[in-house]
């Protein structure tokens, strides 16, 4: 009897919590539903976060004073220690790669391309931003700029410290970032780069100094607008609503093999020649002053191009345009110049150039020379 009479108080006892589990989560589905309609009716737009990892992500590491592991914090990790962001955006995160960016390659490219191109396609973002190691985000920024179609906002971030240091740059960089990509007045400007209070264009924009959080600048045409703490922001130019020519995203996960052979005193032809034995389609020359180099190289450049290989001059030169048949007889050798291109852009341009069947030395240099 005793029994009997104990078991309906542990049924009763057990009830609440039972009852308790869908109604917590429905609570929190409902506070889920809630949160995406305030979003919506407050008008903010949807922005996809792309984490591939870099310094922006990295932790502090025992080995030395300042030293860090990149691509060790999630895009998720990166969202939730800037206040305020869920102000700015409707925000979703997506790791792509969790990598320092010296080892940024195609596949990772191409992941990224095609993703963006989803989201945009299929609607599920309003904008793009991307979190990248600084070492070669010109790069990435570059090819995403010449392989992503539509004009909504694409916006890459990095920093030069990492997310553990005492004064980390990364969480500002990605609030200014998000800012950027938010506002409607990015949209119709390609890729964009925001760091450090500044917003530059993929095709000018490059790292020029290994430690200092000034880094990045456009040495030929300058930011193409700022993030100013009091103003907002300020671009400097009304945006034209035209992208510079787009090509398309080959098939597979891989690039075509374009060499960089760069420049000095006493030069011979043995890095061309070597580039040529390794199964390079195209070699870019890392020139001095306008794109020249030494009479040996000179000469295994212009028998490279005799036999097919596309080969683009450009210059070690920080600023400053690389000019057809100054220096060089780019006519009579079959070569291209690169225009304002650094080598590191050229190689990539290069890439989807033969990717894209164009060799000819006249399509190719119209490719080079097309601007905004």
């Amino acid at each position: 009897m005793t029994k009997h009479a104990a078991r309906p108080a542990i049924h009763r006892r057990n009830r609440p919590l039972i009852l308790a589990v869908p109604l917590i989560a429905l609570a929190l589905w409902s506070w889920g539903i809630a949160t995406a309609l305030a979003a919506e009716s407050a008008g903010l737009p949807r922005i996809l976060v792309l984490a591939t990892g870099g310094t922006i992500a990295g932790q502090a590491d025992a080995r030395a004073t300042g030293a860090y592991k990149s691509g060790q914090i999630t895009g998720e990790q990166l969202m939730q220690s800037v206040p305020g962001l869920d102000k700015l955006a409707k925000l979703n995160a997506e790791q792509i790669s969790s990598i320092g960016s010296q080892d940024m390659n195609d596949k990772v490219w191409f992941a990224l391309a095609r993703r963006i191109q989803e989201a945009f396609d299929k609607n599920e973002a309003d904008a793009i931003v991307i979190t990248h190691g600084t070492d070669t985000l010109e790069e990435t920024a570059f090819f995403l700029d010449n392989v992503v179609r539509g004009d909504k906002p694409v916006v890459i971030v990095g920093s030069m410290r990492p997310a553990t240091a005492v004064s980390a740059d990364g969480p500002g960089n990605l609030y200014e970032a998000v800012q950027v990509a938010a506002d409607p007045r990015s949209r119709g400007r390609g890729v964009l780069a925001v760091l450090n209070d500044k917003i530059q264009g993929a095709r000018s924009v490059t790292k020029t100094n290994t430690t200092s959080i000034e880094t990045f600048s456009s040495a030929n045409d300058g930011p193409v607008g700022y993030v100013d703490t009091a103003g907002g922001i300020r671009f400097m130019a009304q945006a034209q609503g035209l992208k510079r020519a787009t090509y398309q995203l080959p098939a597979g996960e891989q690039l075509p093999r374009v060499a960089i052979v760069y420049s000095h005193a006493n030069m011979d032809a043995v890095p061309i020649e070597d580039a040529i034995s390794h199964g390079a389609k195209g070699i870019v020359l890392a020139g001095v002053g306008d794109g020249n180099t030494s009479k040996p190289a000179l000469d295994a450049l212009e028998a490279a191009a005799k036999k097919g290989i596309i080969v683009v001059r450009s210059t070690r030169v920080r600023s400053g345009f690389v000019t057809r048949n100054v220096e060089v007889d780019d006519d009579k050798n079959g070569f291209v110049v690169s225009e304002d291109l650094n080598p590191q852009k050229a190689r990539v341009l290069t890439q989807l150039l033969i990717a894209g069947g164009v060799t000819a030395p006249a399509e190719l240099q119209k490719a080079f020379t097309a601007t905004w």
